[in-house]
């Protein structure tokens, strides 16, 4: 007979692939809900939901339920923090796919202004809320699979899987538009710019219907985790809080200050480059606010080809952050992203050539400054409140790089006469912003996640010579 077994079993490691598509499986779905709602704000809610006799007022009414889901985000990242921490990371991210999913269908199926009224526009507003409080805990939960699950030395770079869910759900989401745009062509003679009547009438409702194919893809491959080794020794040794929101803004409320600036000048610049661009380059160029005259289709073509940058240079941006530090990738990458604000017209005005290459620059630039926030934002925070901290500056964020851009960017836009060069500006000062966060925090490189106390206030206090779990 087999001697007895002797001692604990060991803990249940979640195979490297597997955390790599958990991860990226439900940031992919994040970011395609948003892009399909960003989209469908500039295409036709605003004469589905907000008419009104004024283009401008219409697409602001659009942009402002856009901007509902960034305040509720914050809202989620507390309630889904709080579970996370104490609860579990597997748990809690079933649960907010889920939320998110249902949230994203049940639009593809609302009524319309003219069929309900205002309770239409209410309804929307209502899944916007469901969707932002959803994702509110969703990143978060995301890159701390990612990184908790990391081997050593490569923290960064798992914490870019989440991060290439943004420019995978761009492609997937603007590509379905394109290809229902396709399908239902405007009338002949028609602005090919704009949808045609089956396209307003039913066909934006199939992206946010086929939603529902990705979430049960996503679902699947959750359900399959374990939690992290990390998270699991916390929970083992009692430090699991009680309040995890409570002791977070109470010994970490400056990781809380300094990650929610770290990430302001991604969020205004990944808003800029997607909702405010989408815009800006369909503007007929003899509209009382010109922009710069292109097709949907062709705008889009080339947005997806400046994405194609933002994918590769998101995953260029891990290796570099774990060789060079985040800290120090982040302040060049944000350094350049002031110039790059300054440089718009010049760019502009040389013609297609240069707006192909403003989108390809400013894409690039945002893969730079994503990619190492997947690690970077989880290493402020030790274990027992890294669910809630990161999500919160992450989310936070949200709000003012984010929820308030396209309202700034439109002002802005307008108050230049058609020129972008006054937007350009304000996405220089946010960087600025940033980068002094960046100069004022400290390099997390070599915090241990499996360090439970809160080795982020002061790096030294890591045990020397640490691996990054």
């Amino acid at each position: 007979m087999p001697a007895p077994a002797t001692g604990s079993a060991p803990t249940p490691v979640n195979p490297r692939s597997r955390v790599l598509v958990a991860s990226l499986i439900g940031t992919t779905i994040e970011f395609y809900d948003f892009y399909i709602y960003a989209t469908a704000a500039v295409l036709v809610f605003p004469q589905l939901f907000f008419p009104s006799s004024d283009p401008t007022t219409a697409l602001l009414s659009s942009f402002a339920v856009f901007g509902a889901a960034m305040v509720a985000r914050p809202i989620g990242a507390v309630v889904f923090g709080h579970l996370g921490d104490r609860l579990g990371r597997k748990k809690t991210l079933v649960v907010s796919l889920l939320t998110m999913g249902i949230a994203t269908f049940l639009i593809g199926v609302l009524p319309t202004y003219a069929q309900a009224g205002w309770v239409a526009t209410a309804l929307l507003v209502l899944m916007r809320l469901a969707q932002g409080f959803a994702l509110g805990g969703e990143w978060s939960g995301a890159a701390l699979v990612a990184t908790e699950n990391a081997p050593s030395g490569k923290r960064a770079l798992y914490g870019t899987f989440p991060q290439l869910g943004a420019p995978l759900g761009f492609i997937i989401g603007n590509g379905l538009f394109l290809v229902m745009g396709a399908l239902l062509p405007s009338a002949a003679g028609a602005d090919p710019s704009q949808p045609s009547e089956a396209f307003v009438s039913w066909g934006w409702r199939v992206p946010f219907l086929f939603s529902a194919v990705m979430v049960a893809i996503g679902l699947w491959v959750r359900s399959r985790l374990v939690e992290s080794a990390v998270f699991a020794r916390t929970r083992e040794s009692g430090e699991v809080r009680r309040l995890p929101l409570v002791t977070v803004v109470r010994s970490h409320g400056k990781q809380l200050v300094l990650g929610t600036f770290i990430m302001l000048a991604t969020y205004v610049l990944f808003y800029l480059m997607t909702t405010f661009s989408l815009s800006y380059g369909r503007a007929a160029k003899d509209a009382a606010v010109p922009g710069l005259g292109y097709g949907y289709t062709t705008f889009v073509l080339m947005m997806i080809f400046g994405v194609l940058f933002f994918a590769a240079f998101t995953l260029v941006s891990g290796p570099l952050a774990d060789r060079y530090g985040r800290r120090a990738t982040l302040i060049w990458i944000t350094a350049a992203i002031v110039v790059f604000g300054l440089v718009w017209v010049p760019l502009i005005e040389l013609g297609t050539l240069g707006v192909v290459l403003w989108l390809v620059l400013g894409f690039t630039l945002m893969g730079m400054t994503f990619g190492p926030m997947g690690a970077l934002l989880p290493e402020l925070f030790p274990t027992s409140v890294r669910y809630t901290g990161s999500g919160i500056s992450y989310n936070v964020s949200s709000i003012l790089g984010a929820a308030v851009a396209p309202f700034i960017a439109v002002a802005l836009w307008e108050t230049g006469d058609g020129s972008p060069w006054l937007v350009g500006v304000y996405l220089s000062a946010m960087a600025v912003l940033t980068l002094i966060a960046l100069l004022l925090g400290n390099e997390t490189k070599d915090v241990s996640l499996d360090d439970r106390e809160a080795v982020a206030d002061d790096p030294a206090r890591a045990p020397a010579g640490s691996p990054a779990p």
